[in-house]
């Protein structure tokens, strides 16, 4: 298929192609039967000086850390509140930006759904949680909480270099980047808008099963490919621990050795496990943390093992 956001010349294209961003994209005689001859002509995937905007418009954020999986449902947007809270909590200065345009879900886990977002003279002001950390996402944007966002991809691209080009973010640390599940619209327009400024890593997030590290390892090929350093895994969900009993039980079987196997198999750091414990879910639908309201918790240790993890990739 067509990676036309990179310059690439597609894998089905003819030998004669002049590349999808080429002034020729789609006109020469050689590109007659090609079945990207149509989508190359629009025009919509010529070079554009946003990689250079963004990079002048992010130049006081020192970090951009993507957080990934594949598979849908492993928790991402919960470990992508939880390491921007616990960098919070060492002081560092955190934004944290929900790209998942078609089913945002951070604004409520980092407790400020229902607001608004506020345009000034410097751009659209993210919204700050009360420990300090800016917020942005589609939600703030919506009429109503309900409103489904169905948009094709360019539409999402261009909502999403909005939130890199108009989002007043200021001088932070850390930003931390939640994105939908797979490897499509909403991957290839961040990596393409990072191509000057660069992404720091990516932190990849598996739930035990096989079903679910089949799809990591989709992301992970799609890292290496585009050049993302890889932080490490973290394995969410890992055994649940019944609070009467203290039985521990695996909900989702490691058939193939889980998230442990994957990373060494692929060579990548295994950072850590977290645990299924109710209280995530409580405390996500409530805005609230786990770190603070449970921060002797095996699940806290584990997310401040996550964090510290990070910090010390992110260090020069």
């Amino acid at each position: 298929g067509i990676n036309a956001e990179y310059g690439e010349i597609p894998e089905n294209a003819p030998t004669s192609c002049p590349g999808p961003t080429s002034n020729n994209a789609g006109k020469l005689d050689g590109c007659a039967g090609c079945p990207n001859q149509k989508l190359c002509s629009s025009g919509e995937f010529k070079s554009d000086n946003s990689p250079a905007v963004v990079k002048e418009h992010l130049i006081g954020v020192k970090n951009k850390i993507l957080v990934l999986s594949g598979k849908g449902g492993v928790g991402k947007s919960t470990v992508t509140a939880e390491i921007a809270r616990g960098l919070a909590m060492q002081d560092f200065s955190v934004g944290v930006l929900d790209v998942d345009v078609c089913g945002p879900s951070l604004s409520r886990i980092m407790g400020v759904n229902g607001e608004a977002v506020h345009k000034s003279s410097s751009g659209w002001s993210p919204v700050y949680t009360l420990d300090d950390i800016a917020v942005m996402s589609i939600d703030f944007l919506l009429s109503s909480e309900e409103d489904a966002v169905i948009w094709r991809g360019a539409k999402k691209n261009g909502m999403i270099k909005e939130f890199l080009c108009s989002v007043d973010w200021g001088d932070l640390d850390y930003l931390i980047i939640d994105t939908p599940p797979g490897t499509s619209d909403e991957h290839l327009a961040i990596v393409s808008l990072f191509k000057q400024s660069k992404v720091t890593g990516a932190v990849l997030v598996t739930t035990p099963q096989e079903v679910a590290l089949s799809d990591v390892r989709k992301e992970l090929n799609f890292c290496r490919k585009l050049k993302i350093p890889v932080i490490g895994l973290v394995e969410n969900m890992s055994t649940y621990t019944c609070s009467k009993c203290q039985t521990k039980s695996q909900i989702f079987p490691a058939t193939s050795g889980g998230g442990a196997a994957l990373a060494a198999s692929e060579n990548i750091p295994m950072i850590c496990s977290l645990p299924l414990d109710p209280l995530v879910g409580r405390s996500g639908d409530n805005g609230l943390s786990v770190l603070n309201e449970a921060p002797d918790s095996g699940i806290s240790n584990e997310y401040r093992t996550l964090v510290d993890h990070v910090v010390k990739f992110c260090q020069p």
